[in-house]
């Protein structure tokens, strides 16, 4: 009788150890990842959705469905116990590798970024610089014939003519 309670109590230490680390997997993804709110408040309702099933997983499992006050006792003191002795070190650890994996992706990213800077910018002037300056050059063309164009009709009098027959 007495192994059996110790055995159960020793389950639900367990369970609240992996509260403790499920716990800390959401706290370093929040840290890890720069989330909106509502990605928050989703990962929140999953962890206690997960915790809620675990719990009631290891009630049914281990102790029939009988719920007894110590089991709760012995999550509370599981997760106490991960969260004072265990957490700050996983939590240091899988920070640190996890913005190392960053530094070497970014730098990864940035020199493999060179080679296609380089095509881009060398597109741009086969392609694009030449298209420009034709349209440039054509508009600028037609801002000429424009301008002569008006130039003419001040200088005629069939200007003076229409702008009269405009004003009656």
């Amino acid at each position: 009788m007495i192994y059996t309670q110790i055995y159960l109590f020793t389950i639900f230490l367990l369970n609240g150890l992996i509260i403790g680390l499920l716990f800390d997997f959401f706290r370093i993804l929040r840290k890890a990842i720069k989330t909106p709110d509502v990605i928050t408040y989703i990962e929140d309702a999953l962890f206690w959705i997960l915790t809620g099933f675990l719990i009631l997983y290891s009630i049914f499992t281990y102790n029939d469905g009988q719920i007894r006050l110590f089991m709760f006792f012995a999550i509370t003191i599981g997760f106490v116990l991960y969260y004072i002795c265990i957490s700050r070190f996983i939590l240091k650890i899988t920070l640190t590798s996890i913005n190392f994996v960053k530094k070497i992706f970014h730098t990864i990213l940035s020199i493999v970024k060179v080679p296609f800077r380089i095509l881009i910018t060398a597109f741009k002037k086969v392609f694009f610089n030449p298209i420009s300056f034709i349209i440039i050059n054509i508009r600028n063309f037609f801002t000429k014939i424009f301008k002569n164009f008006c130039n003419i009709l001040k200088k005629s009098k069939l200007s003076t003519k229409f702008v009269k027959n405009a004003k009656n």
